[in-house]
């Protein structure tokens, strides 16, 4: 009797400690927030687009928990009016953990000659996001 009460324990035990050490928390605090690293902004960093054309944007992304969503937000220095929006949360940059960024967004032909805010988000799994800005200068269509 005391033969099987002691397995009888010991498996419990057993039981016990492997539930306890498989448990899994997603809310762990040692994943970093995304990295968003725009190398170049316009042609060779001139951090200049033409109206009517394109801006050229490149960077590395990391992040530990998954990319989930990056935005592209172009609008006036004042933040008053917003030129360009764009995002994506499907394709090649979604669900990696590691990318090399590199898109062309199209400025309208009519937007205003001046120095305008480029604001750039990576967002994670996790909810953590990271923004990289940079003031940019939009030349008239010639």
């Amino acid at each position: 009797m005391k033969k099987i009460l002691s397995l009888a324990v010991a498996l419990m035990l057993c039981t016990f400690s492997s539930i306890l050490s498989s448990c899994n928390n997603n809310d762990d605090p040692s994943v970093s927030a995304p990295v968003a690293a725009l190398a170049e902004v316009g042609e060779e960093n001139s951090k200049e687009a033409i109206a009517g054309q394109d801006l050229h944007l490149e960077g590395d992304l990391q992040a530990e928990a998954l990319i989930a969503r990056i935005e592209v937000v172009v609008a006036s220095a004042d933040g008053q009016r917003m030129v360009v929006s764009k995002s994506w949360t499907e394709g090649k940059y979604i669900g990696v953990k590691n990318c090399t960024f590199h898109e062309h967004i199209d400025i309208p032909e009519a937007t205003a000659a001046g120095t305008y805010k480029l604001t750039f988000v990576v967002t994670d799994k996790l909810g953590q996001s990271t923004t990289f800005t940079s003031n940019i200068t939009i030349k008239a269509a010639e």
